[in-house]
C-alpha cells in the first residue's frame, strides 16, 4: 500500500537527541525524509548547527528535509505583523538548508472569541500576505487544520477554500490522521467536497486510550499498532484511493515514545511501518 521511500520521521518523536543523531536514526532505518521543528527544548530549529553543517548532514546521510513545523497562529490577524516577520526568518532558513515547506498551524485557543466570518477573512488575508514570500523563495506553505474543538480551522475543505481565495498555488494541506479523526471532515466530505491534489503531506500517529475522543490531546499520540483507535489504516486507504501519492510522516507526541531508548524506538517505528504498509 505504501512504499518505504514515502515514509518520513518528524523530529518530535526523538526530541532529546541532537540533529545528527536524528539524521542517523532515519538513515539507519532506511528512511530518507525528515521534518524539523521550532518547539523543541533546545534553542532554535537547527541549533547548534549552521545551515552549511545541516546541508552536510543531509548529504552525509542522504536525507531530504520535508518541512519545518511550524508557524503558529498563522491566521490570527492581531499578530499578523509578528507572524509575518517570523515567517520571513523561517523561509530564510528553509532556503539555506534546502527544506521544501513550512507548516502553518492555525490559532488553537479557547480564548479566541472571533466569529467564523472574521476567522475566514483573517485566514485568507494571512495566506495572501504570505504568498509572495513563499513563491519568491520556492518554498511551499502547508496549512494544517487541527481537530481540537477550540481550533479556528478544523476542516480541510475550509482550508482548501481559503487557499483558493488567496489566489496562490504555493499552498498545500496537511492531512493529520489524529486531527482528521477529531475534526469536522467526514470521509464522505473528503470524497465529495475535497480535492486530494491539495494534500501535500500526511502526518500519522495512533491513540489507544479509551477515554472519550473529545479528551484526546497531543500527549496521547503514540506510534501506530493494532490497538489504534484513530482508524489510521482506513484513513490512509481512503487517501490513496482518492489519488494521494505523497509522503507520510510519523508524528507521535507522547512522552512514552519520546523517552524510549533508541533500540526500542527503532523497533516501535519499524512495527508501525509494517502495520501501515501491509
Amino acid at each position: 500500500m505504501i512504499g518505504k521511500s514515502k515514509i518520513g520521521l518528524n523530529r518530535i518523536l526523538f526530541p532529546n537527541a541532537n540533529l545528527e543523531e536524528f539524521f542517523k536514526l532515519s538513515s539507519h532505518m532506511g528512511l530518507i525524509k525528515i521534518e524539523l521543528r521550532n518547539d523543541l527544548p533546545e534553542a532554535g530549529i537547527i541549533a547548534p548547527y549552521s545551515p552549511e553543517q545541516v546541508k552536510g548532514l543531509s548529504e552525509k546521510y542522504n536525507i531530504k528535509i520535508l518541512t519545518i513545523n511550524a508557524l503558529q497562529k498563522f491566521n490570527l490577524g492581531a499578530v499578523l505583523p509578528e507572524v509575518l516577520q517570523e515567517l520571513k526568518e523561517m523561509i530564510r532558513l528553509a532556503v539555506a538548508i534546502e527544506c521544501e515547506a513550512i507548516v502553518l498551524v492555525p490559532t488553537n485557543d479557547v480564548n479566541d472569541k472571533r466569529d467564523s466570518d472574521v476567522i475566514t477573512q483573517e485566514t485568507v488575508a494571512a495566506l495572501k500576505a504570505f504568498g509572495p514570500l513563499f513563491e519568491d523563495n520556492g518554498i511551499r506553505g502547508y496549512v494544517e487544520p487541527l481537530g481540537f474543538a477550540e481550533c479556528s480551522l478544523r476542516s480541510k475543505v475550509s482550508a482548501l477554500q481559503a487557499i483558493q481565495e488567496s489566489g496562490f498555488s504555493t499552498y498545500k494541506i496537511v492531512h493529520d490522521t489524529f486531527h482528521h479523526y477529531l475534526g469536522l471532515d467526514s470521509d464522505a466530505t473528503l470524497k465529495n467536497d475535497y480535492d486530494i491534489s491539495y494534500t501535500g503531506l500526511v502526518h500519522v500517529s495512533g491513540v489507544e486510550s479509551h477515554i472519550p475522543s473529545n479528551q484526546y490531546k497531543d500527549d496521547h499520540r503514540i506510534l501506530i499498532t493494532d490497538g489504534d483507535r484513530l482508524k489510521n489504516i482506513e484513513q490512509l486507504e481512503l487517501l490513496i484511493n482518492l489519488g494521494y501519492k505523497g509522503d507520510i510522516s510519523f508524528e507521535p507526541f507522547a512522552k512514552d515514545v519520546q523517552e524510549m531508548e533508541i533500540e526500542a524506538l527503532e523497533a516501535a517505528i519499524n512495527q508501525s511501518i509494517d502495520f501501515i504498509t501491509i
